[in-house]
């Protein structure tokens, strides 16, 4: 004897009378998010979280990587576990880009040697994408993409080339754009673009509609 119930697709559940739903379909939103706020469910310092500055009409989400507390702009939030794991694997092989105002002027042949990876305090980073835009005083503007996404990493590369970031933003997570969304706000990311960007797997929606939709906005 075991008290032991395997359960099938098939099965219908009910717990005190009521019918358990089904799982709910995968979703995917874009979200700004500002400075000053937390990128997890509870904060044992109790500073303010993301989560709780969402809109009340928003389900239990959880976010594609992080942003720390100081940075700003796009994150992308999900409702499906496995979602997020897939989108934050090396091997997806997204680019993440940033805008990074810094203090200082950045050294323009350290920047470029960031292409071939670099070893800063024991870590090693892979390959960068970095460019110096302009500088307004004492401050310049760089442009940053990088695809392992480790703990600080943009900090302390551009610390790394002679500048200290006192601003910075992620302007887009692989396909997907910040564009003008503004600072608070969250944009629910259609279930084709889901399917197109991501895998139509992911979307409940055959590989054929998929295409077809793709083709319409071309």
């Amino acid at each position: 004897m075991t008290p032991a119930t395997l359960v099938t697709e098939e099965s219908q559940i009910v717990v005190d009378g009521v019918p358990v739903g089904a799982r709910a379909s995968t979703r995917l939103w874009r979200y700004h998010k500002p400075r000053g706020l937390i990128a997890t469910h509870r904060d044992p310092q109790g500073r303010p979280t993301l989560f709780d500055a969402l809109p009340a009409t928003m389900p239990r989400v959880i976010s594609v990587g992080r942003l720390d507390i100081e940075s700003e702009g796009l994150l992308l939030l999900t409702n499906d576990g496995a979602l997020a794991r897939h989108l934050e694997l090396p091997a997806t092989g997204w680019t993440r880009r940033y805008r990074v105002r810094v203090f200082g002027k950045p050294d323009t042949e350290k920047l470029a040697r960031l292409a071939n990876g670099v070893m800063i305090d024991g870590v090693r980073y892979g390959p960068v994408k970095a460019s110096l835009d302009r500088a307004e005083g004492s401050n310049a503007w760089v442009t940053v993409a990088i695809q392992e996404g480790k703990n600080r990493e943009v900090r302390k590369l551009m610390e790394h080339v002679g500048g200290k970031v006192n601003r910075l933003i992620r302007v887009a997570f692989g396909p997907f754009q910040l564009g003008n969304l503004d600072s608070g706000k969250v944009s629910e990311v259609p279930r084709t673009v889901i399917a197109e960007q991501i895998g139509p797997e992911w979307a409940g929606v055959s590989a054929e509609k998929a295409e077809r939709d793709a083709r319409r906005r071309r």
